[in-house]
């Protein structure tokens, strides 16, 4: 039988209280509704939790690598400094999420619903994002080096200062976005939508440029 949400909680407080990190690795909550939980800190590497329910629940410097987050729930939660290295996270839905500083280093994003989610200095570098809604995402100075943003909606995402380098955004949409001062050098944008996108001050060296991007973009290097 697995655990309730009560039971969870109340082996979080305790471990809080007596300083010590909550371990809940390997577990399986899967399909479980946790929304509003406070599992700040608490140790869910390698668990289940598939189709879970975590809306505006409390992962800060939550450790949830190789964890499985499939298909989950996890609309305005609280992710800051958490660790998600390696975690299945297809299907996921993270909108308006707060994700600054944590670490997604070769995550499973694919088909994730990231729209106005914020990941200000994340680390998303090799991370598979294909097919990903990151609309209105924030994303400056984020770490996007290698990721796979392939058929992404990226449109009106904010990636200042991002390091895309060696990303793959063939067929995505950065309609709107600003990449000013991003670094693009050996990116390749093969058929990207550049329109409207602010490209001031960005570092194209050895990117793949989608045909007649000048033309279109908002602002050039």
């Amino acid at each position: 039988m697995k655990p309730t949400k009560s039971q969870l909680e109340s082996i979080v407080k305790i471990a809080q209280f007596k300083g010590e990190r909550a371990n809940l690795s390997g577990i399986d909550l899967s399909e479980i509704n946790l929304s509003e939980a406070n599992f700040y800190g608490v140790d869910l590497s390698k668990s289940d939790l598939s189709w879970v329910n975590l809306s505006s629940a409390d992962l800060r410097k939550a450790d949830l690598r190789k964890a499985d987050l499939t298909e989950a729930d996890l609309r305005r939660a609280n992710l800051v400094e958490a660790d998600l290295s390696g975690t299945r996270l297809n299907g996921v839905n993270l909108s308006e999420a707060g994700l600054n500083e944590a670490r997604l280093r070769e995550a499973n994003l694919s088909r994730a619903n990231l729209s106005s989610a914020h990941f200000r200095k994340a680390d998303l570098s090799g991370t598979d994002l294909n097919n990903s809604n990151l609309t209105g995402a924030y994303l400056r100075r984020a770490d996007l080096r290698q990721a796979n943003l392939r058929k992404a909606d990226l449109s009106e995402t904010n990636l200042s200062k991002a390091n895309l380098s060696g990303a793959d955004l063939r067929w995505a949409n950065l309609s709107g976005a600003d990449l000013s001062e991003a670094n693009l050098s050996g990116a390749n944008l093969t058929k990207t939508n550049l329109i409207g996108a602010d490209l001031s001050k960005a570092n194209l060296y050895g990117a793949i440029m989608p045909v007649g991007w000048q033309k279109v973009v908002k602002q050039v290097p």
